[in-house]
């Protein structure tokens, strides 16, 4: 028998956060949260409205319209974890465009949409069994999580993983684009006013920069054993 945990796993864009999060919560039979589709879907809907483009954000038009935005996760069995839903449309794959992910940052930093979806993050883990990858898991959603991982890599490596990633994909984009945004996106999410990307003082790095996902896999799960062992 072991204890029953919270898993809080910030890090920087492109680390491969949700990836392993999946797995861990597949491996414990936890539920999954991805809080950066979350951020996405808002993103998108501001997109499909024209609020947000790459050199304009109508930050005051957003507010109006967050009582019409609805955000969900719908379990996928072919999948095996939640997908995002948007006013009940499946767009997993359509936040996943490099337009959304210029644009996500500038989104993520209004108070009032980082305000209503941390309360819907915490009402989704309020009973724990919870993997819940993000930017502000440890310091702002679950600051009382048992753990709390930070993962990191450097931006040239975050870059080509998601290069290569898009590209299997077939869209249609060039690595110093793709690195452009991650360094972008970086300089965004750490400097902005509410919830800035920050290491929690009791989280655990994890650079894996050199790591293989079996690798880091591996470690983490080393770590929660630690954490949900019944002394």
């Amino acid at each position: 028998m072991s204890k029953k945990i919270t898993i809080a796993i910030d890090g920087y864009s492109s680390t491969g956060k949700s990836t392993v999060a999946k797995q861990i919560a597949k491996q414990l039979g936890y539920i999954y949260v991805d809080t950066g589709a979350m951020y996405r879907a808002v993103t998108l809907y501001a997109m499909r409205k024209v609020m947000v483009t790459d050199d304009r954000l109508s930050e005051e038009a957003l507010l109006r319209h967050l009582p019409f935005i609805n955000v969900n996760f719908k379990f996928d069995e072919d999948l095996g974890y939640g997908v995002i839903h948007l006013n009940n449309e499946n767009v997993e794959k359509e936040i996943r465009l490099m337009d959304v992910s210029n644009n996500v940052s500038k989104v993520a930093a209004i108070p009032k949409v980082r305000e209503m979806l941390v309360a819907q993050q915490q009402k989704m883990g309020e009973n724990g069994e919870v993997v819940m990858d993000g930017r502000d898991i440890g310091t702002v959603v679950f600051p009382n999580a048992e753990l709390k991982l930070f993962m990191t890599a450097s931006a040239e490596k975050r870059a080509e993983r998601r290069y290569t990633e898009l590209k299997e994909k077939g869209n249609e984009v060039t690595y110093e684009e793709v690195l452009k945004n991650v360094e972008d996106r970086d300089h965004l999410d750490s400097t902005r006013e509410t919830s800035p990307l920050v290491k929690a003082d009791d989280a655990i790095e994890i650079d894996n920069t050199n790591l293989t996902r079996e690798d880091q896999f591996d470690k983490i799960m080393a770590l929660i054993s630690e954490k949900t062992a019944v002394k």
